[in-house]
């Protein structure tokens, strides 16, 4: 049982880490969304 804890605690931080990596289209719609928001306040 102590095992499955240890693997579980390495292999979750390392997928978030990989997934912060990489930009997919939500990603950059996200972002478009964000600086039109920036843009109609300022």
């Amino acid at each position: 049982m102590k095992r499955f804890f240890l693997m579980l605690g390495l292999l979750v931080p390392m997928t978030a880490l990989a997934a912060c990596d990489q930009d997919g289209p939500l990603e950059e719609a996200g972002e478009d969304m964000d600086n039109a928001v920036e843009e109609l306040q300022n």
